[in-house]
């Protein structure tokens, strides 16, 4: 847990809440939601003319004393450049997200902007962005992978079935990996319905992503609730860890050792999201 901020790391965090920049007024109730990480947006929340208003505003309110990552414009952009000058260095900043980003080098000039170290999430929303995803994934700065789906769709044509996105999905899911990033951010949820937000949030974690963007802060609990391991999950990881060791000492078969990793998994995930046993 940060303790500045009281967000979960950035790294394994569930739920990210698009914010419209052009929305300062509602900057604040992002920031005391029960998301994860807010994301203040700059790019597809904010039409051209409104740009340099909204801008200005997410850096002030960054100024100010508020801390969030920014959605900046894509590299082909002229946005892109006053993003990057308006936003680098400033207090508050917790990163940035490249929306449509189709090459490796994209990344990397991105980072050459920014101060060293800052972190870059990488939309992904494009055949060609996919088709790059290994050189996206191994860009100097690039810190974790994200879907944007509903781009992705409009390019390519499918539809939003899981059928026709597994394979979007899974790819980003095994690049990450291969890279050595935390898991990739899904898509978002487009509904308010109960039972369509459980669902879709249930096929994320199935399909191995570990974070969700959510457009709404009361869609974030769906994605906290169904990225992190429930009871259930931690009363099997703690019973393997008694049982097995925490070093291993009673390991006594070629499955015992993948369970071990899973279960210590398990409970270090539970200690950071604040779920305990059931009992």
């Amino acid at each position: 847990m940060d303790v500045m901020t009281g967000l979960v790391a950035p790294e394994v965090a569930r739920s990210w809440l698009l914010v419209p920049g052009r929305s300062p007024e509602l900057f604040d109730a992002a920031a005391g939601s029960p998301a994860d990480a807010v994301v203040l947006d700059l790019e597809d929340a904010v039409p051209a003319a409104a740009k340099p208003a909204a801008r200005g505003d997410v850096v002030a309110w960054l100024r100010g004393g508020g801390q969030a990552w920014v959605r900046i414009n894509d590299a082909t952009t002229s946005f892109w450049a006053d993003d990057l000058a308006a936003l680098s260095g400033l207090p508050g900043l917790r990163g940035v997200m490249l929306a449509k980003a189709e090459s490796g080098h994209q990344v990397e000039a991105t980072a050459d902007r920014l101060p060293e170290g800052t972190r870059i999430l990488v939309l992904i929303e494009s055949a060609m962005g996919l088709e790059a995803v290994p050189e996206i994934a191994r860009a100097e700065g690039t810190f974790r992978l994200v879907f944007g789906s509903g781009d992705f769709r409009r390019d390519t044509g499918m539809s939003d079935s899981p059928m026709a996105m597994a394979y979007a999905r899974s790819r980003l899911v095994i690049t990450s990996r291969a890279a050595r990033l935390p898991g990739p951010i899904d898509g978002p949820t487009l509904s308010d319905d109960p039972e369509v937000l459980k669902r879709e949030a249930e096929l994320t974690r199935s399909m191995g992503m570990t974070g969700k963007l959510c457009m709404t802060a009361e869609r974030t609990s769906y994605a906290n609730v169904a990225l992190s391991p429930n009871t259930t999950d931690v009363d099997w990881a703690e019973g393997v860890i008694d049982r097995l060791g925490e070093d291993g000492r009673n390991v006594r078969d070629g499955s015992d050792l993948p369970n071990l990793a899973k279960a210590k998994k398990i409970t270090e995930l539970a200690r950071m999201f604040g779920i305990g046993r059931s009992h």
